[in-house]
């Protein structure tokens, strides 16, 4: 289990945010091509009895030629000013027979988005830079994980980042704005 505290920074020019954060000390971490899998069940929709959602992710790493599938239930801690999320992962070594479980347990609902994402270190926090597919997100945004929201602050004085672009969102709920879901 690991909790984690995160935003979003949307409707920035990303490509002059990256080499601002690259002159300031961030050091690239990986560069990855995703498959996400949504996971859930139209008669007990996960929701209705736990804020959380359920993810496969499959996650091949660019630079060090790693691959691995995680399971990740996320659940929401909601945090003000910051979007707070307790992970259980674990590892799934073979994601056709996890999924044909799943559906067995009544969890008939899959949704499949692909997305890149380049990820920096910096004062200790990570910064994903994300792009998905058309079809699950057409706007490219970061995506900032810090301890709290003392170094979320930190960071986005340095690298001076505007309060109204930040987002505590999910990926699910920006979906939902746009009519996507």
């Amino acid at each position: 289990m690991e909790k984690e505290f995160e935003v979003k920074v949307l409707g920035m020019d990303l490509d002059a945010l990256e080499k601002k954060l690259i002159k300031l000390g961030g050091k690239l971490i990986a560069e990855e091509e995703q498959t996400n899998i949504l996971i859930d069940s139209s008669q007990r929709p996960i929701k209705s009895y736990l804020d959380a959602y359920l993810r496969i992710r499959k996650t091949k790493d660019l630079l060090t030629k790693e691959e691995k599938t995680v399971i990740t239930l996320k659940k929401n801690l909601g945090k003000d000013g910051i979007r707070g999320n307790m992970e259980i992962s674990t590892e799934v070594k073979d994601e056709k027979v996890l999924l044909e479980i799943l559906k067995d347990l009544g969890f008939d609902r899959v949704e499949v988005g692909y997305k890149r994402r380049k990820s920096y270190e910096f004062m200790d926090a990570r910064l994903d830079f994300d792009q998905w597919d058309e079809n699950t997100y057409p706007y490219p945004y970061m995506e900032i994980e810090v301890r709290d929201i003392k170094h979320l602050n930190k960071i986005t004085s340095s690298l001076e980042i505007p309060q109204e672009n930040i987002s505590t969102k999910s990926i699910v709920q920006l979906r939902k704005e746009l009519k996507l879901v």
